[in-house]
């Protein structure tokens, strides 16, 4: 889970084509199914649900043609902003995967405000919301613990593989680490936008964390049901 495969509609996939190859190479890696969350960001990609599933039907028409047998979902991820809030605010339905899971982010680096809402309203509204790529974002350094709470609350973590390779830098990498030993993390995501993500993630498969990642009770698995 977590991925930007439908072309041209965010930062990810940028052709048809593109994207067929990515597939192709999740397939070979293993992958039975793959779930791609474009970005909804009311600034930047202003995706609606309607978009979302008309690329959807575009990469699994495509794929089916070619013979591949990678089983292909969608939902999203948001950017928490007020747009988000009013959004939950007017009960618009947000898209899901799995046992109504919503993938949202944070800003990389400004410190989230009314975070204590965001996870209220989600709850309340029988969402499960999952942090996506907990382990980048800088205003968490050296705070981790306050995502752990959150985890408390409810909020399941979710962790970018490549950060375990220092693909994002070492500070990153520490962090994700961090996450990993204390058995922190619910979510285990690509975050993939090129192949380039899928070729570093394939030649860093041995390594000793992404065993002990692996080992902990991921729900990952519960998505293929």
């Amino acid at each position: 889970m977590h991925s930007h495969l439908i072309p041209g509609i965010d930062d990810g996939s940028r052709s048809m084509d593109e994207t067929i190859a990515m597939l192709a190479k999740f397939e070979s890696l293993g992958y039975k199914k793959v779930i791609t969350t474009p970005h909804v960001m009311s600034d930047y990609y202003r995706n609606t649900p309607e978009i979302i599933h008309a690329g959807l039907e575009q990469v699994r028409s495509t794929a089916k043609q070619l013979n591949l047998s990678i089983e292909i979902d969608a939902a999203a991820e948001y950017y928490f902003d007020e747009a988000l809030l009013d959004r939950l605010k007017r009960k618009e339905p947000l898209l899901t995967f799995g046992d109504n899971y919503v993938l949202f982010e944070f800003s990389f680096h400004a410190e989230p405000n009314h975070v204590d809402q965001l996870i209220f309203e989600m709850l309340t509204q029988g969402y499960r919301p999952v942090l996506a790529h907990v382990e980048r974002y800088t205003h968490l350094f050296g705070k981790a613990k306050q995502a752990i709470e959150w985890r408390e609350r409810g909020v399941l973590l979710q962790l970018n593989l490549n950060s375990l390779t220092g693909h994002y830098g070492p500070d990153v990498q520490k962090q994700a680490k961090y996450f990993v030993d204390e058995g922190a993390i619910d979510f285990a995501g690509t975050d993939c936008h090129r192949m380039d993500h899928l070729l570093l993630l394939e030649n860093n498969l041995g390594k000793p964390y992404f065993h002990k990642l692996t080992n902990l009770p991921l729900r990952n698995r519960s998505l293929l049901d």
